[in-house]
């Protein structure tokens, strides 16, 4: 069994900044790519950030200079998306991934 949790959404105002936090455990040998995805109401979900074991990092256009996704120092196993300026367009339920395996999402809501 693997477990992937995320944690840290909630609501801001345009322009502000949120962590997310997302952690793997239970059965997982090793890690090749932990990745973030956001699905907004009635559009499809949509790879954000990925993170590969050896930290090479790539990210969507829409976020790119805005998003940071990262390791933890010392667990390989969570990753965060740092988000800044954040519009209403950032609107959305965001996902990690685990190589295949998925969380339950958090919610992330910017809006006045």
């Amino acid at each position: 069994q693997v477990q992937v949790a995320e944690s840290g959404g909630g609501l801001v105002q345009p322009g502000g900044s949120l962590t997310l936090s997302c952690t793997a455990s239970g059965s997982i040998y090793r890690i090749q790519i932990m990745r973030w995805y956001r699905q907004a109401p009635g559009k499809q979900r949509e790879l954000v950030a990925s993170i590969t074991g050896d930290s090479i990092m790539d990210y969507t256009n829409s976020v790119k200079g805005r998003f940071k996704i990262s390791r933890d120092n010392f667990q390989r196993n969570t990753v965060y998306l740092l988000m800044n300026d954040l519009s209403p367009e950032d609107t959305a339920v965001y996902y990690c991934q685990a190589n295949t395996h998925w969380g339950q999402g958090t919610n992330v809501t910017v809006s006045a």
